[in-house]
């Protein structure tokens, strides 16, 4: 949050931040649930992160040689 933010008394400005929050997390769970893209900008590109969680479930999912 900036300083203007932090320095306003009105109670939705300072809600905000916590609402942006929820709101993402929401957004990564659905999209977990339904398959359906996440777009984020990380590290200057734009990633997919419902494409990072289905690599991470197939590693770890990998059946073991006997």
């Amino acid at each position: 949050m900036n300083s203007q933010a932090l320095q306003s008394r009105d109670p939705d400005i300072l809600a905000v931040d916590a609402a942006l929050r929820r709101a993402a997390r929401q957004a990564q769970a659905l999209g977990r649930r339904t398959g359906t893209p996440v777009y984020v900008l990380k590290n200057g590109r734009i990633v997919d992160l419902t494409r990072e969680w289905k690599k991470r479930a197939r590693t770890r999912e990998a059946p073991k040689r006997a």
